[in-house]
């Protein structure tokens, strides 16, 4: 059977500001990005889950589980989509067997949340094409579900909202306790300026890496420590009741990281692009300094393209690799891919992918 037409996609997403927050309760403020994923779905008259990608090393073989799926049955990129499946049992839902196959434009590894936009384009596309009504709200969390519990990686609620949730022209303010959200207006372009993704490729894998997984262990021990449910509910003044000098780093990065999505909030609602900028390198900073979470490649991308007349930057996502977020000019936009790829021959690394992003729109069909 050859494969039906693309039927649904879901976004990439950049981090503009709150880092590492979502996981303490925290606000952050993503938006979905123009690169995403497609799927296309055919429902079976069994329960076997068949799943292709044009990105696999043989693309016309597929790798193959059921509907009675269980944590560890798949790995590697097949996991996530086994994943959602399986979720979507969890939450109660009797899938049929399942065609599916995936392609995609968003960057691997890249700190863009493609895993993401890979279990939000599968929920979509079994929710719809089902008819089962959940709602992109169910979605995100049984996505997330499958990330967390399926592939193993402990990530926050933030990537797979903003996929799903994503408008064109917007940012989104989500308060990752109460899960509300407000859309923002952001307009880069009509400033002058153009948002633009670094990406280092010094990949993260955010399931195998155990930094990650280890900030989140001392979020949570600091939490303990103050005596409070998460991070969020932690001053300034309560730092110094922290003993341990790396807890009291990592909640201080928690803290004011959640001060300046706030702060940004403010700065577009403004057009306060160049102090949006300051606010943009201070997270970097807070990033790199107090949680430890960036890498010499990334703090290169920062560097370069300030250096090259971007008004600010920051890595954005998990860290330990993957991109940086840099506002510039548009008149700067080649000067600031030169520098970066300068940067990065000088010290024999490949050269970094430089493009262009917008606030886009979320999940959907196509």
């Amino acid at each position: 059977m050859g494969r039906p037409d693309w039927g649904w996609a879901a976004p990439g997403r950049v981090n503009l500001m709150g880092e590492h927050t979502d996981y303490n309760d925290g606000w952050v403020l993503p938006f979905a990005i123009g690169q995403r994923t497609r799927v296309a779905l055919v429902a079976r008259t069994d329960d076997r889950v068949r799943i292709w990608s044009t990105q696999a090393e043989r693309a016309d073989v597929p790798e193959e589980t059921t509907t009675a799926t269980q944590p560890g049955d798949l790995g590697g990129w097949a996991a996530y989509v086994a994943g959602v499946v399986w979720a979507f049992g969890v939450h109660g839902h009797k899938l049929p067997g399942l065609d599916v196959w995936v392609d995609s434009d968003v960057p691997l590894g890249a700190g863009l949340s493609s895993s993401a936009a890979l279990e939000c384009a599968v929920a979509v596309a079994v929710d719809d094409r089902l008819g089962l009504g959940c709602g992109p709200d169910r979605l995100a969390a049984l996505a997330r579900r499958a990330e967390n519990d399926y592939v193993g990686a402990p990530t926050g609620v933030m990537d797979q909202v903003a996929s799903l949730h994503g408008r064109a022209g917007h940012v989104l303010l989500l308060d990752t306790r109460t899960m509300r959200i407000q859309h923002l207006a952001c307009d880069p372009d009509a400033a002058g300026l153009t948002p633009l993704v670094i990406d280092t490729r010094a990949s993260h894998q955010l399931a195998e890496g155990g930094g990650y997984a280890e900030r989140r262990r001392e979020c949570q021990r600091a939490a303990a420590e103050l005596g409070v449910d998460a991070l969020r509910d932690v001053t300034e003044d309560d730092l110094a009741r922290l003993g341990d000098a790396t807890l009291a780093r990592r909640a201080r990065h928690v803290v004011r990281d959640n001060a300046r999505v706030h702060e940004a909030v403010g700065q577009l609602r403004t057009g306060a692009w160049a102090d949006l900028g300051e606010t943009m390198l201070a997270s970097h900073a807070s990033l790199r300094d107090d949680f430890e979470v960036s890498c010499a490649e990334l703090d290169t991308a920062v560097k370069a393209s300030v250096g090259a007349g971007a008004l600010g930057a920051r890595m954005t996502g998990g860290g330990f690799g993957g991109s940086a977020i840099a506002l510039v000019p548009v008149d700067r936009v080649d000067a600031v891919d030169a520098a970066c790829g300068e940067a990065f021959a000088a010290r024999g690394w490949r050269e970094p992918q430089v493009f262009a992003v917008q606030p886009a729109a979320g999940a959907g069909r196509l």
